[in-house]
């Protein structure tokens, strides 16, 4: 009966290997994504070149403008997402395989990327996507007309509740105490 036991025990312990293909799935989206934001600025950069063209008329030239910003904007949302899958990759490593050793011996590595629980990696996530969810927002303020006094307050009303999510999240980090 101990042998029943100890290989069902062996085997459930090594079922969390099947994480495995969440890492690396989730390794190859954020590769993926960082090479698609990657050709994005390359395009823009080449669509901004003719900025500078002097037969460009104003209304041109501005067009051009706010179309870079926006793009350069959704370049900026998909390296954020990217970084999401790299964090969420790496964190479901080290919470189901093991620790990832260059990471802790590191001087030059990110604290960013060493998740020690499954609600440090929930908090690390959290707060890019917030970060996506605030230039989206950036992204559509572009666009947006203020066409009414509503538009204007919305604006202000949402700019106002980023400010205070920004404020919560560094409220609730934790913080070592200064000694004196």
């Amino acid at each position: 009966m101990k042998f029943i036991e100890q290989l069902l025990e062996s085997f459930l312990w090594n079922s969390r290997f099947v994480v495995l293909v969440a890492v690396f799935a989730s390794l190859a989206a954020g590769f993926a994504l960082f090479y698609i934001a990657t050709v994005d600025v390359f395009l823009v950069v080449q669509h901004v070149s003719h900025y500078a063209d002097a037969s460009l008329s104003n209304e041109a030239r501005r067009l051009l403008h706010d179309e870079s910003i926006t793009h350069i904007v959704e370049v900026v949302d998909g390296y954020l997402l990217a970084t999401i899958m790299l964090i969420f990759s790496l964190g479901l490593y080290e919470l189901f395989i093991s620790d990832i050793d260059p990471a802790r011996g590191s001087k030059t590595s990110s604290k960013v990327l060493v998740i020690s629980n499954l609600d440090d990696l929930k908090n690390r996530l959290a707060k890019v996507i917030i970060m996506i969810m605030i230039v989206t927002l950036f992204e559509h303020a572009l666009k947006m007309t203020m066409g009414t006094t509503a538009d204007l307050l919305n604006f202000g009303g949402s700019i106002a509740l980023i400010g205070l999510a920004l404020f919560l999240m560094h409220k609730g980090e934790s913080h070592p105490t200064e000694q004196r």
